[in-house]
């Protein structure tokens, strides 16, 4: 079976860092695109940051400039750097990724449990 774990969620001040962590396991034949997804209390789930297999970024214009993504497909790992970390970042963030796992017959969407960022001022 399939699976996202992610870490590297935690508690940090303003203008802080943090660097968020997830890796695909399981019987893989591919993966597309991998990215995160936040969600903060009382609003719906956002998209963050997205990179293509070939490196191909995108990125929510709240983050742009201040988060990087990137990932290791040779680990299966998708990355997220938060540099200048806001209060308005605090939510829970999400590991996304598109997998044909072995055995399938086409990608599907696959989460992670999530991780908590709280940014305080």
């Amino acid at each position: 079976q399939v699976q996202l774990v992610e870490s590297g969620g935690g508690l940090v001040q303003a203008g802080g860092s943090l660097r968020l962590s997830c890796a695909a396991s399981g019987s893989i034949v591919g993966i597309r695109t991998m990215g995160w997804y936040r969600q903060a209390p009382g609003k719906q789930r956002e998209l963050v940051a997205t990179i293509s297999r070939g490196g191909d970024t995108n990125y929510a214009e709240s983050v742009k400039g201040r988060f990087t993504v990137s990932r290791d497909n040779a680990k299966n790992a998708v990355y997220l750097q938060m540099d200048s970390l806001k209060p308005e970042d605090t939510a829970v963030y999400y590991c996304h990724a598109e997998i044909f796992p072995n055995g399938g017959m086409r990608f599907r969407d696959y989460w992670g449990q999530g991780t908590q960022v709280a940014v305080s001022s």
